[in-house]
């Protein structure tokens, strides 16, 4: 599987200068990262936990909010990518390298992912 980031990059990079005019610095993306976080927590809570929404809304919309508050801190966090030149393809190749040796064998043997219980 062929993982391609970087055109993502290069069209926020794009959006950034046409229309943003120049990126946030380093310290207010990151804070503007934990605020669209805590919308797409604040969302699951009502969606998957234990609150309500104040009014009632439709699965669809749900959806639609969830979609996009997803995008939002993708948004941010490419942002932030750009902004210390970091290239997001190669960082989650190495990141997945590293899930994948480490990991190999640590969820199989996991009793809470196993539906009966084993540690097979």
């Amino acid at each position: 599987m062929m993982l391609q980031l970087q055109s993502l990059q290069d069209q926020i990079d794009q959006w950034i200068k046409k229309y943003g005019i120049a990126y946030f610095d380093e310290l207010t993306n990151m804070t503007l990262l934990m605020e669209e976080v805590g919308e797409l927590a604040s969302l699951m809570s009502r969606i998957y936990g234990q609150q309500s929404f104040k009014h009632k809304i439709t699965e669809e919309d749900q959806r639609k909010r969830l979609t996009d508050e997803i995008a939002d801190v993708l948004f941010v966090l490419t942002c932030l990518a750009n902004q210390m030149d970091i290239d997001l393809t190669a960082a989650m190749q190495q990141n997945i390298d590293k899930k994948t040796t480490r990991d190999a064998e640590r969820h199989k043997t996991n009793p809470h992912l196993n539906k009966d219980g084993s540690t097979s």
